[in-house]
């Protein structure tokens, strides 16, 4: 199986885990006389094989990224890193720029009036900056992940 499949099965597995999650919720109580549309104690025993798999499979996915190179200097745990902060910081400089951005509109000259206190256009291009880089760097790891066998 290669990474990307395992990747593909994960989020299959989290997905389905919810909704059972889900059915389980809705099926613990019943008025009395009653019966569950599906029985609790079956969906809890599909829980419970779910929740062994997806933990399986991530243990599977970790070791696989802690293991294999993604470049000369950087583990593909490194570069899933790399990119998460990435996107963090360009996550956070976009809002500072939206948040500096905002009109205020004032109805008299006796009310306060705000101004910005950052540079909203040198940030947006850090942003512009940070995007690019991780789209980059996405892209990479994503090709990589369809070349690589599951450990």
């Amino acid at each position: 199986m290669k990474l990307a499949e395992a990747l593909i099965l994960r989020a299959d597995l989290q997905k389905r885990i919810e909704q059972i999650k889900y059915r389980l919720r809705n099926n613990v109580m019943v008025q009395e006389g009653d019966q569950p549309s599906e029985d609790p104690e079956l969906l809890l025993k599909e829980y419970e094989q779910c929740q062994l798999e997806l933990t399986n499979i991530i243990k599977r996915i970790n070791k696989t990224n802690i293991q294999i190179m993604f470049d000369e200097k950087w583990t593909l745990a490194d570069a899933l890193t790399e990119r998460d902060g990435l996107w963090e910081r360009r996550l956070t400089l976009s809002q500072i720029a939206e948040s500096a951005s905002i009109k205020q509109d004032r109805y008299t000259r006796t009310e306060i009036k705000y101004i910005s206190t950052v540079n909203v256009r040198e940030l947006q291009k850090e942003v512009d900056r940070l995007s690019k880089e991780y789209r980059e760097l996405d892209t990479r790891i994503q090709g990589l992940n369809w070349t690589i066998d599951l450990i």
